[in-house]
């Protein structure tokens, strides 16, 4: 099926091989490496998109991710191939699928292994708070910009529903006991420097997801004690921009776990240190799965969590919820009504 057309390339594709340093001990690689190459491939077709026509110069922005499957895993010496199309623009946003595939190069074999939709903001080179116009893109078929349409207003609402969580801290405890939310619960401190930032000098959306990754992964392993994957990531909201030389603190948390996958909330926020008056933001929040994996690679039980106070009982709940609802949605029937 044939996706919308502009004067310029609408897809691309980026590969590279995976090394030893983009992977776990067992040699699995990141879940964090794949979204930080899915958002580079995103970033390079948006950017190009937004500056096609004869107008002022821009730099499209990672708004949000939407929910991300990790369809199998990907191993030390693979190629990943990730391949970006334009399928939806609105006036100031930009809809990007970006398809993943593996590639054993001793035998040929290739995998789908991703499917991700992001989106962008065309922000100006001027002025970084000023969002620009995106170039319309033309669709071979008219239902094409129906259902794209209906993508970009069910993800507006998304949005906005995800701002609530913005005053919600993770806070330390003193001798936890295990399996519970405070015996995993992990933070990791950054300094933005130059190679985290775009042209503008605002962190690139992939180095944050990578780090959210991270925090993700330390989380369940300590929880499990065992080897780890990330098996999907459901949308990840951006609620602000981070500048070159801020702090941000990356903190998870296991909020649900079922009988073989746990979820982990993380939260982003940003500290504008350098400045006269700093005041500490949320910038960006998403829930990570992952799954617990045996020396062979099969999936092993999950210890159980044990939520201890009222906000930790009320957010596994919250976490069953999606997680029923997800698991109806593989087996093909219909979303419980809330």
């Amino acid at each position: 099926m044939s996706g919308p057309t502009a004067e310029t390339p609408s897809t691309i594709q980026i590969c590279r091989i995976m090394r030893p340093d983009d992977a776990n001990v067992a040699g699995n690689v990141h879940g964090g490496t794949i979204l930080k190459m899915i958002e580079e491939a995103g970033a390079i077709i948006s950017t190009r998109h937004c500056n096609s026509q004869n107008r002022e110069r821009c730099v499209a922005a990672l708004a949000r991710v939407e929910r991300t499957d990790f369809l199998s895993p990907l191993c030390i010496g693979e190629v990943v191939h990730a391949s970006a199309e334009i399928t939806y623009t609105s006036k100031h946003s930009v809809e990007v699928q970006v398809n993943v595939t593996s590639e054993n190069i001793l035998t040929g074999v290739t995998k789908l292994t991703n499917k991700a939709t992001l989106w962008y903001v065309p922000l100006s080179l001027e002025d970084v708070d000023r969002v620009l116009e995106v170039p319309p893109v033309v669709y071979s078929r008219q239902e094409q910009e129906q259902e794209g349409r209906k993508r970009y207003e069910a993800q507006k609402l998304e949005r906005m529903e995800t701002k609530w969580r913005n005053g919600d801290i993770v806070q330390p405890v003193l001798n936890p006991e295990p399996n519970t939310v405070s015996y995993s619960q992990s933070s990791l401190i950054h300094l933005v420097g130059p190679s985290d930032c775009t042209l503008h000098g605002f962190v690139h959306g992939g180095v944050t997801m990578k780090l959210m990754d991270d925090v993700a992964g330390i989380v369940a392993t300590r929880h499990c004690k065992t080897n780890v994957v990330t098996a999907s990531v459901d949308a990840i909201n951006f609620h602000d921009k981070i500048k070159k030389g801020f702090i941000i603190t990356i903190s998870g948390r296991m909020t649900f776990t079922s009988n073989k996958s746990m979820e982990i909330e993380v939260l982003v926020d940003a500290n504008p240190v350098l400045t006269n008056t700093p005041k500490r933001y949320r910038a960006a929040s998403a829930f990570f799965t992952y799954v617990s994996l045996s020396q062979e690679g099969r999936s092993l039980p999950v210890p159980q969590l044990v939520p201890e106070t009222e906000d930790e009982k009320k957010r596994f709940e919250e976490g069953k919820g999606r997680y029923l609802q997800m698991k109806a949605k593989r087996q093909g029937k219909a979303e419980p009504q809330p």
